[in-house]
């Protein structure tokens, strides 16, 4: 069932969305070469509990606050040992919960001396997000947001994930509806509402859209791209509106 949110509601979770807008700020000098994923998963952890929130994750299971891709990691890669190097691109997929409400972003930093290959690929990534923004209007359907994701990604030979999508957030981690970046795994196709509050998240690798499930990974989280060639992630939370979107983790 797709939540509308009441003013109060949105309200709500605009805070916990500026809030964490700023973690990824404060994120930005802290990714370098020789930092390890368990210590920006710490860095996420102080943050969040200095606000007075909980990582959203762990109501999901996840253990951690942050999930931490790199690479080949395509999402829900574990924070640990693995140290960032430098011409990484390192995935950080974030929630807040904030008193009961949620927020939902990820943000793909290049570390260093990054192939001109991997900063093509953020950069479409970037503007696969802000295609699937653009299109979403009241009266529209979530097909037009996977539509405008898939095209432009296609466009340039990248493989869009199949397997996991975007979908509405703010009172719970995951809700309705399920956002697709691919128009063909459209079921159900819902029409776009004022009210409601969605995380748009394109999972673009750069060889084929095929992943897999790391067979190493003790917990049961990691995905790989099928090919192991580098992929990249972006999503913002926004709250639809009679005349288009405000995004809130900006």
């Amino acid at each position: 069932m797709i939540i509308i949110k009441t003013e109060e509601q949105i309200n709500g979770i605009r805070k916990s969305c500026k809030a964490l807008a700023q973690l990824f700020e404060e994120l930005k000098p802290v990714i370098k070469p020789g930092i390890s994923t368990k210590e920006l998963d710490d860095f996420c952890v102080n943050y969040i509990k200095k606000i007075g929130g909980v990582p959203a994750w762990y109501s999901e299971g996840f253990p951690g606050a942050a999930c931490i891709s790199i690479n080949e990691e395509v999402i829900h890669g574990i924070p640990g040992k693995r140290i960032v190097k430098d011409g990484d691109l390192v995935s950080m997929d974030i929630g807040i919960d904030l008193g009961g409400y949620i927020s939902d972003s990820c943000v793909t930093y290049p570390v260093g001396n990054v192939s001109k290959e991997n900063l093509k690929l953020l950069e479409v990534t970037t503007k696969c997000l802000y295609a699937g923004i653009e299109a979403c209007k009241a009266g529209k359907r979530v097909s037009d947001i996977s539509k405008a994701v898939f095209n432009l990604a296609s466009a340039h030979n990248y493989g869009v994930v199949y397997d996991y999508c975007g979908h509405g957030v703010g009172l719970g981690v995951h809700e309705d509806p399920s956002i697709p970046n691919v128009p063909e795994r459209m079921r159900p196709n819902p029409r776009l509402r004022a009210g409601m509050v969605v995380a748009i998240e394109p999972m673009i690798n750069m060889g084929t859209w095929q992943v897999f499930l790391d067979s190493e990974d003790p917990f049961g989280w990691e995905i790989i791209s099928g090919d192991e060639l580098p992929s990249a992630q972006w999503e913002h939370t926004f709250v639809m509106t009679e005349h288009g979107v405000e995004i809130l983790t900006y």
